[in-house]
């Protein structure tokens, strides 16, 4: 903001917390106010400089991931490239079965559909004249790559989500980042700011966001759990029909069916993600009997 944008330094503080208030990032904000700023020069500013080194690999987290029956997919604000080299250093990148992240909810302005014709994409609405044009456009973002981590090992990863033609045996849930007041969030789910199609960036705590990442995996929200961090995203999520775990403390905010201070603990206080292979439907929440379908984290 200050080297390419020539933001004064003595506003950006507080220029990011009212855009990341208002709009879910700082990039959508900045975008919404009129800035021009090219998304990878920007992720790679903000994100290139992150001290990625300081990520150790998390075994515990490997082996409940990896114990999981259900489908687990990542759902991210942030580009591919910050998702899968996190994803790597905690060593959980064979641990999902795919990448929901700002490549996949802002994709290129034009695509080639299955009859090579070039079909114009609204980011917001996700609409290219057919459904298998934006099936197509995914297929395309989930292509295998390869790039070199901070120990100079070639890593190979899909970065991003497509559908899935596997409809039978699902299981559901999403898990995001970021911390702000209740009564905040469901201001900006129902009023001007996020939520509405005037935002040149799709993203969470958007319901549009949500409700498109649902779509791409082809997921239930009444068979959906989402676990997050973040209060506004869990309550974006409980407006969106999901279920709903807050991940870093202890009590439930408004819209959380599940508090967990650790996701360390998520064996010991929601058991039936693991009983599901033998039972058709879990309790996940009072009075909801609910049959998982698919785990997105995020």
């Amino acid at each position: 903001m200050v080297e390419v944008l020539k933001i004064d330094k003595s506003e950006v503080p507080s220029m990011c917390a009212d855009l990341h208030k208002s709009h879910g990032t700082t990039m959508a904000g900045l975008k919404a106010r009129g800035y021009e700023i090219d998304n990878d020069d920007f992720h790679s500013i903000v994100h290139g400089r992150l001290p990625y080194e300081n990520l150790r690999p998390d075994p515990v987290l490997r082996s409940l991931l990896l114990s999981m029956p259900q489908r687990k997919i990542i759902f991210t604000n942030s580009d591919k490239v910050h998702a899968t080299k996190t994803l790597s250093r905690l060593g959980l990148e064979d641990c999902f079965e795919g990448v929901i992240c700002f490549e996949t909810l802002n994709p290129p302005q034009q695509i080639v559909d299955n009859s090579n014709s070039l079909k114009a994409v609204d980011p917001i609405t996700e609409t290219t004249g057919n459904e298998d044009g934006l099936e197509t456009w995914f297929e395309t973002q989930n292509v295998a790559e390869q790039y070199v981590d901070d120990d100079n090992s070639l890593k190979t990863t899909n970065p991003c989500m497509q559908s899935t033609d596997n409809e039978d045996d699902l299981e559901t849930g999403i898990t995001s980042h970021g911390k702000a007041d209740y009564n905040d969030c469901l201001e900006t789910i129902n009023g001007d700011n996020l939520t509405n199609s005037k935002s040149p960036i799709l993203c969470k705590p958007s319901l549009e966001a949500i409700e498109f990442a649902l779509k791409i995996v082809n997921a239930d929200p009444k068979r959906t759990i989402f676990f997050d961090d973040s209060v506004r995203n869990i309550a974006a999520g409980k407006a969106a029909g999901l279920h709903t775990v807050i991940v870093g403390r202890s009590d439930r905010t408004e819209g959380a069916d599940f508090a967990l201070e650790s996701i360390h603990n998520i064996k010991e206080a929601i058991p039936e993600i693991w009983e599901n292979e033998e039972k058709s439907e879990i309790e996940v929440c009072p009075c909801s009997a609910i049959t998982v379908e698919t785990v997105i984290v995020a």
